[in-house]
């Protein structure tokens, strides 16, 4: 990669932070698929490169073999490229402006059962270390199913948030944007269980060591002060193993859908599905209602005794 390549990758994704709030994880994947195009142009400057460059480079994903999604999102990453190196007027014409992409095939989220729900809420109860550990599992398990938050948002949640025994939470999400939720008495109960522990043990750090309190509900040791995504992402998975899932079909979104899917098939409107979920836009939630036509087709394909041959 060169200087040049280097210096417009960090000014655009310096950009993408500042003017449209990107999430660390939106700016990590720009920064990937970036890089990937610019070892594809080798000595070529971006400021140098046309249209056929980035059509050839697209070929080559394909060649690779690269997801329709992948490919799709690094034509993405690249368009966004240009159009900012226009606004900003380092380059006279925009070489990304009339190419056409794979586009993204529409898959229906995967979810979960409401059984397999249930046996992961309880096993989030008897798996850890010790009593504080299987309290803070229980706590997350329960608040994530409860509300349907990212996992980013449910692991960054302040501990300001949880206090007082609270029907609601506040949750921070993409864009800065802000939405509350409401707690299940499950989820109530779990978070007050885990609170007094957290507190306690929180005291006692202090008192040994003179440590701060965390302003997280989920404190860790690490250099972001809480639980990561990708501890929790490890944490979900052994929970899986203890309820008798199967790990593979287990992940802290795919808890986000069955949240969505089972409100939906509980008589919950769109509307307030979108707004639990932080959606923008009420398209992105209706893909749920295909979730549960699947569903529905299935049961009766599997047991309608005219189904069967």
């Amino acid at each position: 990669m060169t200087p040049d390549h280097a210096r417009w990758i960090s000014a655009f994704l310096d950009a993408q932070a500042a003017e449209l709030d990107a999430s660390e994880n939106t700016l990590l994947a720009y920064g990937r698929d970036l890089k990937a195009f610019a070892d594809h142009l080798g000595q070529t400057d971006f400021e140098n490169a046309v249209r056929e460059d980035i059509e050839d480079y697209l070929v080559a994903c394909d060649a690779l073999g690269l997801a329709q999604a992948t490919r799709a999102r690094r034509l993405s990453a690249v368009k966004g490229l240009y159009r900012f190196a226009y606004e900003e007027a380092w380059r006279t014409d925009n070489p990304a402006l009339k190419i056409k992409g794979p586009g993204r095939t529409k898959s229906l989220p995967k979810t979960l059962s409401e059984a397999e729900v249930d046996a992961l809420l309880t096993a989030a109860q008897q798996h850890g270390r010790n009593t504080p550990d299987r309290l803070r599992n229980a706590c997350l398990m329960e608040l994530l199913y409860a509300t349907g938050m990212r996992v980013s948002e449910l692991v960054s949640l302040p501990v300001s948030a949880a206090r007082g025994d609270p029907r609601m939470l506040l949750v921070k999400g993409k864009g800065g944007k802000e939405r509350m939720v409401p707690l299940s008495p499950p989820a109530r109960s779990a978070l007050g269980d885990w609170l007094d522990i957290r507190d306690r043990d929180e005291e006692l750090a202090k008192t040994k060591t003179g440590a701060e309190h965390s302003k997280f509900l989920f404190p860790s040791r690490g250099k972001l002060g809480h639980l990561t995504r990708h501890r929790f992402f490890g944490l979900i998975k052994e929970i899986a193993v203890v309820a008798g899932v199967s790990p593979d079909t287990v992940t802290p979104h795919r808890l986000r859908h069955a949240f969505a899917t089972h409100l939906l098939a509980h008589g919950a409107d769109l509307r307030t599905i979108q707004t639990l979920l932080g959606h923008a836009d009420v398209s992105t939630t209706e893909i749920y209602t295909h979730v549960l036509d699947e569903r529905l087709k299935e049961l009766v394909l599997t047991h309608h005794p005219l189904a069967k041959d």
